[in-house]
């Protein structure tokens, strides 16, 4: 089952998509709303306020993905972002840690698991792809 995700960094170029990935298409360009791009870590990463471009990428290959931005190694978190298009549903959108990315000043609001204060971010600031 495809998937779709909003890219921000290297998977914007087709060619770094088609080294990590056997099938995919881009879906054309999308904002995400309530993040921005930092990259003054190690990694580009997404913080809390202000708005992303980036491109809606399709793929099923999720596993894949996950490997590339290091999920299992705790760079990166995927969560889920509300999408204000074409038959709405969800976007997945990697958020890196930044404290493991170097990334200094930046704190996600709220206590507990990185991935739970981001999504209760989310949910309260109305992040959104458009």
């Amino acid at each position: 089952m495809q998937e779709t995700f909003f890219a921000y960094g290297t998977l914007t170029d087709p060619a770094t998509a088609d080294a990590v990935l056997t099938e995919f298409e881009y879906a054309g360009a999308a904002t995400l709303v309530g993040m921005a791009v930092d990259e003054s870590g190690e990694h580009p990463t997404l913080v809390p306020g202000g708005r992303t471009e980036g491109r809606l990428l399709h793929t099923a290959e999720v596993e894949s993905l996950d490997e590339y931005e290091g999920v299992a190694r705790g760079l990166y978190r995927r969560v889920s972002v509300p999408l204000d298009r074409e038959g709405d549903g969800d976007v997945q959108v990697y958020v890196g840690d930044p404290v493991m990315l170097g990334v200094d000043g930046v704190a996600w609001p709220g206590t507990g698991p990185l991935r739970e204060r981001v999504e209760r971010y989310v949910d309260e600031e109305d992040v959104r792809v458009v």
